[in-house]
């Protein structure tokens, strides 16, 4: 997918109460993370939204803190997780994405929660600073967007 193909969306607008985001991170690759943290900001500020911010050591950590910050019941209206594996010469690699994946996936799917993932899972550091830069193709942006979305979704059905 080049930056052409990436879709186009507007940040969601909200009446009432602001919404209240929590940023969990895995900043192992920092400048990356970094990168499309500021896209999450941009947006969140955009959208009128608060932002909390919280790191993990790693991809791998990423279910267990959504689950936490959801037992937590401080309020967060939604979620945005970030971060990037790199693939490397072992199969590490391949563990780490599909558990992360699948943990996040579990957990939305069983809660209902608004979540926004940006968890990038490329083969090179190249191809993670591609999706990380301060333009349209920024990936912590879309996440923050996707998570926006599901929360005006949860207000709109009464659920948030």
């Amino acid at each position: 997918m080049s930056t052409a193909d990436a879709p186009e969306r507007a940040t969601p607008r909200f009446e009432g109460a602001p919404p209240r985001l929590l940023l969990i991170q895995a900043p192992y690759y920092a400048e990356v993370v970094g990168g499309m943290r500021r896209g999450v900001e941009r947006v969140a500020a955009e959208a009128g939204a608060s932002l909390e911010v919280v790191e993990v050591a790693g991809a791998y950590e990423l279910p267990a803190a959504l689950r936490m910050a959801i037992q937590a019941g401080r309020g967060w209206d939604g979620f945005v997780l970030l971060g990037c594996v790199v693939k490397g010469e072992t199969d590490h690699y391949d563990h780490i994405c599909r558990e992360a994946m699948a943990g996040v996936m579990a957990i939305t799917a069983a809660t209902g929660a608004a979540v926004g993932y940006g968890l990038l899972t490329v083969h090179t550091l190249a191809q993670a600073e591609a999706r990380a830069r301060d333009d349209g193709y920024n990936k912590g942006a879309e996440a923050a967007q996707a998570a926006l979305m599901q929360v005006a979704l949860r207000r709109r059905w009464g659920l948030g």
